[in-house]
């Protein structure tokens, strides 16, 4: 993913993620669904048909995972694909800590990334740039591609957005998602990619023909263990490719 605001343990709601996923159109992926044909009936998530791994996915007992990119102008890829990391937390039972904590000494071994990893009592996150592991404080967040909170203009708008609609309909929440703005140029990070990529990668919502946002996704944990999961998908230029809601409570 590329973007991503979460309420955690706020107003006795262990849970309200809002997250985009940005990338090559062409780029072969399976929408979000649970993964019965593929022996884990369990697990709700999408799926990334070129690597395998996914985003963003969720378990029908609690569990839940996602993954940013951090950018970098030295583009390096790593042995392993990132979305592996989010696969192989949501199939386990290790402990969300102990997850990461393992993961530490491996984080070279990939391109460069944050992941988030929890259940409805607890949420960690690595930053492998430096592997840090540290526990999620109670509160409003923001990832995008850099590190947890950091204060990028589409980041804070989406936070801010979050903070005035925490009690909204999921389709005003979900509305936050495509907001298609470009920032000053004097606000935007110096991440080392060309400037013009800098401006384009600066809207929550991005439009194009071969690169953009292709979904907005809503993921809700609640205290009754009430989990709801909404996909909306999007092909070339923003055009609408269809929409997706579950409903389950967690077991086990």
């Amino acid at each position: 993913m590329c973007l991503l605001a979460f309420a955690w343990q706020v107003d006795d709601q262990p849970l309200l993620l809002l997250g985009n996923r940005d990338e090559f159109h062409a780029r072969p992926t399976r929408p979000a669904g649970f993964w019965d044909d593929r022996g884990h009936p369990q697990l709700l998530a999408g799926q990334d048909l070129q690597a395998g791994g996914t985003w963003l996915g969720v378990t029908r007992n609690g569990r839940f995972a996602c993954l940013t990119n951090i950018r970098s102008g030295n583009r390096v890829e790593g042995v392993r694909s990132r979305g592996s990391l989010v696969l192989d937390y949501l199939l386990g039972s290790t402990a969300p800590e102990v997850y990461l904590q393992a993961l530490q000494a491996q984080a070279g071994d990939y391109g460069g990334f944050n992941l988030l990893v929890g259940d409805s009592q607890q949420l960690w996150h690595l930053h492998s740039h430096g592997a840090i592991v540290q526990a999620v404080e109670p509160g409003l967040h923001v990832l995008s591609n850099a590190d947890l909170d950091s204060p990028w203009p589409k980041a804070c708008a989406l936070r801010d957005g979050l903070q005035h609609h925490l009690h909204a309909s999921d389709q005003q929440l979900l509305a936050l998602l495509t907001d298609s703005r470009q920032y000053p140029d004097e606000q935007l990070p110096d991440t080392g990619v060309p400037l013009a990529w800098e401006r384009r990668l600066s809207a929550a919502f991005i439009l194009g023909e071969e690169y953009g946002t292709r979904a907005c996704s809503l993921l809700r944990l609640q205290a009754s263990g009430e989990v709801s999961f909404i996909e909306r998908r999007f092909a070339a230029q923003g055009m609408s490719a269809g929409e997706q809601r579950w409903q389950f409570s967690v077991t086990g």
